[in-house]
């Protein structure tokens, strides 16, 4: 038999991240393969990848307080194309995330369906703060570190307006939680502050401060901020926060179990952490905090405690997270409302079951609370599909009350008329949607096995295809850099 090797394809990917004080670019190149044999369904995988082009950090354009100015981000866009010589139409996959204080803007939404229509074909999501911290995790290497070390890792991605943080343990999410933290919530015009973030401001009220907008910038008023910040941060690994920390809290209070073995930094303060050695005889040199509160975290002599694991990617590890892709297709055993076909860009979150099921079972409806709380901040309706993982050998009575939990939980959903995704990574689909749609005929449900996705991966399901199997594409927000900084 004469051999032929296999054929390889090229894609590009283009991630954009909007934060709330950056803009960024990322253009990359993947190499796909298709590993099966000749008379095998195809199983395409990335087998190269490599970071083409990387754009400078704009200044996120504002045409006021509350509103992006998307034509100045679509200009970014194209010169940053023009630059490489290509054009939307080579854009293959790739993810525009508005992260931060943005993603709170008055025309966000519209700003990022707009923007990947006219860049090329993305994955598109406004990042809550969890989903943030999720996506820098990735990004950063923390969650990769984790995999391989199986130590539990707490990655701070410190940007403009918010430190988010996720906690990770052998690739396992253990929670996340975020903070007002951040190099943009003190601004500076001509070395006199020119505005203070409300939770900074109601912070100094409290504390009796005179530093006020109009002031001339100084250390000696601002590091004590600062310092307080970095003592937050320590008081949050430990989860530990006080009455007063409080203040600068985001949503929920740290949520995981685990106690914290090591740490790592992202987004723009560690850039400052890791380029600047000591403090710079400018300190508000970008017009900001960010320098001073990147030498307080260093001088924290609780936070040395912890050992810092150098990241991947610092400023970018958010919009390298836009990368990778792979194709999949779900097995036979399928339950599928084909009329909803196809879906795009459905984030996913993960439901692990162990050893005690029923357990997980009874607590199911707590843990999709959690899901549309992630997925649907701002109660928008936004859909996205449950996987459910380590399911152990059940029979018919433990399919019927899983049935039950699931549809009892999900009417928490803002919009209870969208479909019902679920994915699974054992052959129980046709039995679970097939029960659901007996107990709630009303129920669209589409429920696809052997698949296998986390927590941050989206997902486009095609429509189901003559041999019975679903064309299911996963992409995740992770890209691993292999570049390591010495």
């Amino acid at each position: 038999m004469e051999y032929r090797d296999p054929k390889k394809e090229v894609m590009i990917s283009a991630g954009i991240d909007i934060g709330t004080s950056t803009t960024k670019l990322v253009i990359s190149k993947f190499i796909l393969m298709n590993m099966a044999g000749g008379a095998h369904v195809p199983r395409i995988e990335i087998v190269d990848k490599q970071v083409i082009h990387r754009s400078p950090i704009y200044r996120t354009p504002l045409l006021s307080p509350t509103t992006i100015d998307i034509e100045k981000i679509e200009r970014i866009v194209e010169e940053e194309y023009k630059k490489i010589g290509i054009t939307p139409k080579d854009i293959k996959t790739g993810a525009v995330i508005i992260t931060g204080e943005t993603a709170s803007k008055t025309n966000a939404e519209v700003m990022i369906h707009q923007l990947s229509n006219h860049a090329g074909e993305f994955l598109v999501a406004t990042a809550g703060p969890d989903l943030e911290a999720i996506i820098a995790a990735k990004g950063s290497g923390a969650y990769e570190y984790s995999k391989l070390t199986g130590k539990v890792i707490a990655n701070i991605d410190i940007g403009g307006g918010t430190a988010n943080v996720a906690v990770y343990k052998s690739g396992r999410l253990c929670g996340t939680c975020t903070l007002h933290i951040g190099g943009r919530l003190i601004e500076y015009k001509e070395a006199i502050i020119e505005s203070i973030s409300p939770a900074v401001k109601e912070l100094l009220k409290q504390w009796g401060s005179p530093v006020k907008e109009g002031q001339s910038a100084s250390i000696k008023g601002i590091k004590p901020i600062t310092d307080f910040m970095s003592e937050v941060i320590v008081r949050l690994l430990k989860k530990s926060l006080t009455l007063e920390d409080q203040i600068l809290l985001v949503g929920h209070e740290p949520n995981w179990q685990e106690e914290v073995d090591a740490i790592m930094f992202s987004g723009g303060i560690s850039e400052c952490i890791y380029k600047h050695d000591q403090l710079s005889s400018n300190p508000t040199q970008y017009n900001d905090i960010g320098l001073i509160l990147a030498e307080s975290l260093k001088e924290n002599r609780l936070l040395a405690k912890w050992p810092w694991i150098e990241p991947v990617e610092t400023v970018q590890a958010t919009v390298l997270g836009a990368g990778m892709q792979t194709t999949d297709i779900s097995g036979a055993t399928i339950e599928v409302d084909n009329s909803n076909l196809p879906i795009k860009n459905l984030p996913v979150y993960q439901l692990r079951f162990g050893r005690d099921y029923e357990m997980a079972v009874n607590n199911l409806s707590n843990k999709l609370s959690e899901a549309v709380e992630l997925h649907d901040p701002k109660k928008e309706g936004q859909n996205f599909a449950l996987y459910l993982s380590g399911l152990p050998y059940l029979r018919f009575r433990e399919i019927d009350e899983l049935a039950d939990a699931i549809l009892l939980g999900l009417k928490q959903k803002t919009k209870q008329s969208q479909p019902l995704v679920i994915v699974l990574d054992r052959d129980y689909a046709k039995v679970l949607g097939q029960t659901i749609n007996r107990k709630d005929p009303s129920q669209s449900v589409i429920c696809i096995d052997q698949i296998n996705v986390e927590n941050g991966d989206y997902l486009d399901i095609g429509q189901i295809l003559e041999t019975k199997v679903v064309p299911v594409i996963i992409k995740t927000l992770t890209f691993q850099n292999k570049e390591r900084r010495t």
